[in-house]
């Protein structure tokens, strides 16, 4: 249900329904496709829907058990929990300028805002109808952007403490999957259960494209470093890399 590359590339890590994050080192791998597992972090009572790696070293997890929990790597265990969801955690974000703090997205229709030094979330969005399914920092970690099956994207502004911008087309109700900033944060790319991938100005809150091509829902939609490119992953079995 999750996968995250360590910041130097050594490591995978790995999140699904059997509750477990596990760790895999590449420097160990036997061939292609046989990778030794290197750690299992366990604690959490549900599946596990997002990774993320903090560093080499540490890990965030979020869960369907409702929490977000901070892992040493080395040791395997949990060091802080983060507790304040009324619904499953769906999905992480860090930030890029503030190595404490990240965001998360639940079923109960929320965006938390928390820093890892302590167990209470410093800022509570609210704005979705229904489960936010992913969130995603701005460039500058100034705001936040979130997707949700109520069809909608939400941008929330971290200093002002307040929704900034919503974006729906009238006619589209399928529900938004994956969110992802394009390098100058001036595009979101959404991705949803119609089978296609939608480009926003986020400054005009209008929608400058649309890219079809996956034969199923996407699942998940990346931007890739330079910022001129765009994958998008589907139940089609697919990864399609677009220009943008």
């Amino acid at each position: 249900m999750a996968c995250a590359y360590s910041p130097s590339g050594h490591l995978i890590a790995s999140g699904g329904l059997d509750n477990i994050c596990t760790i895999y080192d590449l420097r160990r791998r036997q061939s292609v496709v046989q990778v030794p597992i290197a750690r299992e972090l366990i604690g959490h009572s549900a599946y596990v829907s997002s990774c993320r790696f903090r560093s080499d070293s540490e890990m965030l997890t979020g869960s369907g058990d409702a929490t977000c929990a901070l892992w040493d790597i080395t040791t395997e265990q949990r060091t802080r929990q983060f507790a304040g969801h009324a619904g499953d955690v769906t999905s992480l974000a860090l930030a890029p300028n503030n190595p404490h703090v990240f965001v998360s997205g639940s079923c109960d229709t929320r965006v938390f805002v928390w820093d890892v030094r302590t167990a209470q979330p410093a800022q509570m969005f609210v704005g979705h109808a229904r489960d936010v399914n992913s969130v995603d920092f701005f460039p500058d970690g100034s705001a936040v952007a979130s997707g949700s099956d109520d069809a909608t994207c939400r941008l929330f502004d971290l200093r002002a403490n307040r929704e900034l911008a919503v974006y729906s087309h009238g006619t589209d109700h399928a529900g938004v999957t994956s969110v992802a900033f394009s390098k100058s944060g001036r595009v979101l790319v959404s991705a949803s259960e119609d089978n296609h991938a939608q480009l926003w100005d986020t400054l005009r809150s209008e929608r400058i494209g649309l890219l079809q091509g996956h034969d199923a829902r996407i699942a998940s939609v990346r931007v890739s470093p330079a910022g001129n490119a765009v994958a998008t992953g589907g139940w089609d079995a697919k990864v399609l890399v677009w220009g943008i």
